[in-house]
């Protein structure tokens, strides 16, 4: 099938409604619908098949990528069965939610036990089943992403990274740390997905956090206490910014920080609530998609080599697919640095 850059998107099944497949792919995205954890707004779980919908409204000229539209990206089949599991799931996890906000205790109620017990059984064998796909990717050459769905969702995935048994590093783009321990007692919790990389993945060097303006005291205890960590707040590049320091500068502290492989995890809550105002948690300040964008091509142009990204929290409304639209931008832009990148490396 031909692919007319300059004429009306048609949708075929993939990203962007380009032809390609999955063998002859050199960037493969795993959309994973779930958002089963999400303890504030759920509708990320709807996010990969409302992103696929509206990335074939984009133009695909971009002025960092030449001929960008034959970037060779596939994106397989959003899987219905997991869609269903994750709906059955957030109907007991709502109910769950609220009765621990009422005050309600675990020990000694034998149905939110067994809840609990199946949602993090599930949540082990999404995890396990994603970790076998992506090794299979990366054994076949291929760059993995993925599009979620809520933040816990890549750890399948940056475990498979981990053990191709190279240091590595992630640049976490996010308004959160996410940096809990078995948040409202769900061991994948959407809080926990750094906690859970730092402690799975013994390649895993640095983690440099950039954004982050909602954090918790236990999270910056370990943040304080664990020196493969690098937090660049919200609020201190906010004051950097008032006394004078431009963002050029601030990226190029932020890259010197990562080592020579880095993972992105990008959180679109990380982006002011604007953009993205159905996310499952949104928090006031945050960066334009357009500071993101240029963060991501430094990063593709500095040497260092990106293995693996994901793009995740992007929510759903019934009001309009403005949400879907940034995230299709967000997910282009991301690709075409990770493409960027992965030419500079052959």
């Amino acid at each position: 099938m031909s692919f007319d850059p300059n004429g009306v998107g048609i949708p075929n099944g993939n990203l962007f409604g380009f032809p390609i497949a999955k063998k002859e792919s050199n960037i493969i995205i795993i959309p994973v619908p779930w958002d089963a954890t999400a303890s504030y707004g759920k509708g990320t779980s709807n996010g990969p098949k409302a992103i696929l919908d509206a990335s074939t409204q984009l133009d695909f000229y971009h002025p960092k990528l030449e001929r960008a539209f034959e970037t060779k990206v596939f994106m397989p089949e959003i899987s219905k069965e997991w869609k269903e599991i994750n709906d059955r799931l957030c109907k007991v996890g709502l109910d769950y939610i609220a009765f621990l906000e009422d005050g309600g205790a675990i020990a000694g109620n034998k149905f939110y036990q067994d809840f609990l017990a199946e949602m993090n059984e599930t949540q082990n064998a999404l995890k396990q089943n994603l970790k076998q796909s992506a090794t299979d990717f990366i054994n076949q050459g291929k760059i993995v992403g993925i599009l979620g769905g809520e933040h816990s969702t890549p750890l399948g995935l940056i475990e498979a990274i981990d053990e191709q048994g190279k240091p590595f590093g992630i640049l976490q783009i996010d308004a959160h740390a996410d940096l809990r321990d078995a948040y409202e007692g769900f061991d994948q919790s959407h809080a926990s997905i750094m906690f859970n990389a730092l402690k799975n993945c013994k390649n895993l060097v640095r983690l440099t956090q950039v954004g982050i303006r909602d954090v918790a005291q236990s999270e910056i205890d370990i943040i304080e206490k664990d020196d493969r960590i690098e937090t660049f707040f919200d609020w201190n590049l906010k004051e950097e910014q008032f006394k004078g320091k431009n963002w050029a500068s601030q990226v190029i502290d932020i890259l010197d920080s990562l080592p020579q492989n880095v993972y992105i995890s990008f959180d679109i809550d990380g982006l002011t609530p604007e953009l993205c105002p159905n996310t499952g948690t949104p928090v006031a300040g945050g960066f334009k998609l357009e500071e993101i964008n240029y963060l991501f091509f430094e990063l593709a142009n500095s040497g260092k080599k990106i293995v693996g990204f994901d793009l995740n929290e992007v929510g759903t409304s019934d009001d309009g697919d403005w949400d879907a639209n940034v995230g299709a931008r967000a997910l282009w832009n991301l690709i075409c640095a990770v493409e960027k990148n992965r030419k500079l490396h052959v």
